[in-house]
């Protein structure tokens, strides 16, 4: 094979899109993991029909892999992914001169299933955060952190993996704000209230002391030992910014999504209502909640960095169908 075979090898031009994705595009490390796995299981699929040259890539062959995903009764959801990624692929081999056109330009796929987000009611949210805070009366430094954590995300409508990433100095206690960095790397200033604020201080004066200290204690044993996982300590802790994060772990590590979706599915998982009991329940609970009380669409797009906002307008939708779920119940003659 020679060199320019070699370059159009389609698992390697797979390669080069997915470097420049993540280092051009500036895109989230969950977007980047879906991008993979899927043209991994579309250069399998071109390899089994024997196309290993991009430039073979063709609509046709795009389309049996859609159709082949929906013989195996993958969710439509899945599959509209996967023919993003594609897309995608093929919209950059076609910009760098790989494809001598874009065949992903004509494919088509179904849309994810519109299922509303979960929305929990004020009354209670209310009831959540009362729970919250007589646990966090007892000043358990867990309880702080936790009371701390719904109140922001509720307050400040941000997405779990925001909240994982801020650190202590984006928080601006004296103007209610908080910096946070969004999809695609893009950084916002956001708004909370005085509750959140006061979980907030709390949580930072009594709380995550203590978490910091169970970290800073953990190390071994004695001599050699104790030094080299001290050392590792160190190094671990310099690595996820430990040092600077807001919200610690019961460990003393920076928190975790996972740590951060648990204390949020403890907390809904016996609340009535279906969906998704986690920390975007939250988020789709302030949205709606404030277009519920008058605020601007536009507005609201820019609470949740929303790029588009046809995005935002589903939480439209979300007030209408409460709107009609009361009406039905309420009105005589509904």
């Amino acid at each position: 094979m020679d060199g320019t075979s070699d370059a159009r090898d389609l698992d390697r031009v797979v390669d080069g899109f997915l470097g420049h994705a993540r280092h051009a595009r500036g895109l989230s490390e969950q977007t980047l993991r879906a991008y993979a796995n899927d043209l991994e299981q579309f250069v399998g699929f071109a390899a089994a029909r024997g196309v290993a040259d991009v430039g073979s890539v063709s609509l046709e062959l795009l389309r049996d892999w859609l159709w082949e995903a929906d013989q195996r009764s993958l969710a439509r959801a899945t599959i509209a992914r996967r023919s993003s990624s594609v897309r995608a692929f093929t919209r950059w081999a076609s910009e760098t001169g790989l494809l001598a056109s874009d065949p992903g330009v004509r494919l088509r796929a179904p849309k994810g299933a519109s299922h509303l987000p979960r929305v929990v009611s004020t009354d209670q949210v209310r009831a959540l955060l009362d729970g919250l805070a007589a646990r966090a009366g007892t000043d358990d430094p867990g309880a702080l952190r936790d009371l701390a954590v719904v109140e922001l995300l509720y307050a400040a409508a941000i997405r779990v993996s925001e909240l994982v990433g801020i650190d202590v100095v984006d928080v601006d206690r004296s103007r209610l704000t908080v910096r946070v960095l969004g999809k695609g790397g893009r950084e916002r200033v956001v708004p909370f209230g005085v509750p959140a604020r006061d979980a907030l201080e709390a949580w930072l004066d009594r709380g995550r002391p203590v978490l910091a200290a169970r970290r800073t204690a953990t190390g071994g044993a004695s001599g050699t030992a104790r030094s080299t996982s001290a050392s590792a300590s160190a190094s671990a802790s310099a690595s996820d910014g430990t040092e600077r994060a807001l919200f610690l772990g019961d460990r003393g590590g920076r928190l975790g999504t996972r740590s951060a979706y648990r204390v949020v599915a403890r907390l809904l998982q016996d609340l009535p209502g279906e969906g998704p009991s986690g920390p975007h329940t939250f988020r789709h609970t302030a949205a709606t909640h404030l277009l519920d009380g008058g605020a601007d669409l536009r507005a609201v797009q820019e609470l949740l960095g929303h790029a588009s906002l046809g995005t935002t307008q589903i939480y439209t939708h979300v007030s209408s169908a409460r709107l009609r779920e009361v009406y039905r119940t309420a009105h005589p003659r509904a």
